[in-house]
């Protein structure tokens, strides 16, 4: 199934299951029983397609990517978070921070995973099926407040609004039984910037929700980043940051398009 959350005519903010050009009204709960209804939908835009209860992301988890920042591998899941309020919606603008100012705003196309169900303590044999389903996800980083300015977190870095585009769909686990298949890449004004597929992770979708559930609750609507490939602008020769003006394009075959356009903070 193809689920959107949308905005409709009425104003009402609701979720529904894409069938073609036609979104149908999604009855129940996303977390637990949901179906597909007759009542056809008249959105006006589309939005994220969950409100995310966490946003954990996965550094250094494709093998190209930790060899083009002269990384070496690492032994475990590099973990960090992002403020469910750097969520962005499809076709809206990743803003470029000027208040806490930043030059060295960076693209970094990812497969966003969300958790279907509490779970904690899972094995790697069973994450899989705590997975409600995939989306597209951009960790857009201020790369001078990650290396300089934040203290050596990257939370800050990572969690200015807007940083965190999602969507257009999110396609339920069902429809793909392997997350480690995908062609991923960035388009960046037209150009391709990133093109990998989601093989080359160092540790898969299984394995990052098993470390995570570690003494750990994961709840219904966690979102996970699961780390980008190789072609960041800040690995570039010369770097190649974001500025206004530029539209970045996520894509993930099987998934979509994520397409933002980038502007400066007023």
């Amino acid at each position: 199934m193809e689920i959107v959350r949308v905005e409709t005519v009425e104003g009402e903010i609701c979720y529904g299951c894409e069938v073609g050009n036609q979104v149908f009204r999604l009855e129940g709960d996303l977390y637990g029983t949901f179906s597909q209804s007759d009542v056809l939908l008249q959105p006006v835009r589309r939005l994220a397609p969950v409100v995310p209860t966490a946003i954990y992301g996965i550094g250094l988890n494709y093998r190209e990517h930790a060899a083009e920042v002269g990384a070496k591998l690492p032994e475990h899941p590099v973990v960090f978070m992002k403020s469910p309020t750097s969520v962005q919606h499809p076709n809206c603008p990743i803003i470029l921070p000027r208040h806490l100012h930043s030059d060295q705003v960076d693209y970094e196309c990812e497969l966003a995973v969300v958790i279907g169900r509490d779970c904690k303590n899972v094995s790697v044999a069973d994450a899989l099926d705590y997975v409600l389903g995939y989306t597209c996800g951009n960790d857009v980083s201020a790369r001078d407040w990650q290396k300089f300015h934040g203290g050596g977190q990257w939370v800050k870095a990572k969690s200015f609004d807007s940083f965190c585009p999602l969507g257009p769909i999110l396609v339920t686990a069902d429809r793909i039984p392997n997350p480690q298949i995908l062609p991923i890449r960035t388009i960046l004004n037209g150009q391709i910037r990133q093109e990998s597929y989601t093989g080359d992770m160092i540790f898969s979708v299984a394995e990052i929700i098993a470390f995570l559930s570690g003494s750990t609750t994961l709840l219904a609507g966690t979102v996970i980043l699961t780390g980008t490939p190789s072609g960041v602008g800040m690995a570039s020769e010369p770097p190649r940051f974001l500025n206004p003006g530029d539209e970045v394009v996520v894509e993930i075959t099987g998934i979509g398009s994520l397409k933002n356009s980038v502007k400066a903070e007023q």
